[in-house]
C-alpha cells in the first residue's frame, strides 16, 4: 500500500510544479474507492484571480463533476501541502474518507480538524520533497 501512496504523491508533486512560477506550488489529486484517478489540480489563484482556486478545491469540484455527486464517500485526497482551513471545510463537506498530505502547514494547517470530523489523515508523505518545492518558491518570491 505504501508504494501506491508514494506513487500518487509523486504525481501530486508534478502537478504542483505546474503552478510555478506565479502561484504557490501545491498539487492535489483524488482517487475513488477502486484507486482510480477521478481528478487532479494545482493552485491557480493568480491565474484565475480568485481566492478559492486552491488545488484541493479545484480537485474536489472536478471529482464531484466526474461522478455527478457532491459526496465523495470512500475517496482519497493526495495533496502536497496540509490543507488550509478553507480547504478543510470543503473536504469535510465532501465527506472524503482520507487525506494524505506531504508538507505540514504550521501556520494554518488543520489536519486536527479533519481527524475530529472522522476523516483519516496521513501527513508527512514525501515531506522533504514537498517542503523543498515550497521553500524554493518563497525564496524566489523574495528575490
Amino acid at each position: 500500500m505504501l508504494e501506491t501512496e508514494y506513487y500518487w504523491m509523486e504525481k501530486a508533486l508534478i502537478l504542483a510544479q505546474k503552478a510555478l512560477p506565479n502561484d504557490v506550488p501545491v498539487g492535489a489529486l483524488i482517487l475513488n474507492e477502486n484507486g482510480e484517478l477521478l481528478a487532479e489540480a494545482y493552485n491557480q489563484r493568480e491565474h484565475k484571480q480568485t481566492l478559492s482556486a486552491h488545488a484541493e478545491i479545484l480537485a474536489l469540484d472536478k471529482a464531484c463533476q466526474q461522478i455527478n455527486n457532491w459526496r465523495l464517500n470512500n475517496c482519497i485526497l493526495y495533496v502536497t501541502l496540509e490543507p488550509c482551513l478553507m480547504c478543510t471545510g470543503a473536504i469535510i463537506q465532501s465527506r472524503l474518507q482520507k487525506v494524505i498530505f506531504g508538507a505540514s502547514e504550521n501556520k494554518i494547517g488543520s489536519s486536527f480538524e479533519l481527524s475530529k470530523a472522522g476523516i483519516s489523515v496521513i501527513g508527512g508523505l514525501l515531506e522533504e520533497k514537498c517542503s523543498a518545492l515550497l521553500k524554493e518558491f518563497f525564496i524566489n518570491q523574495r528575490l
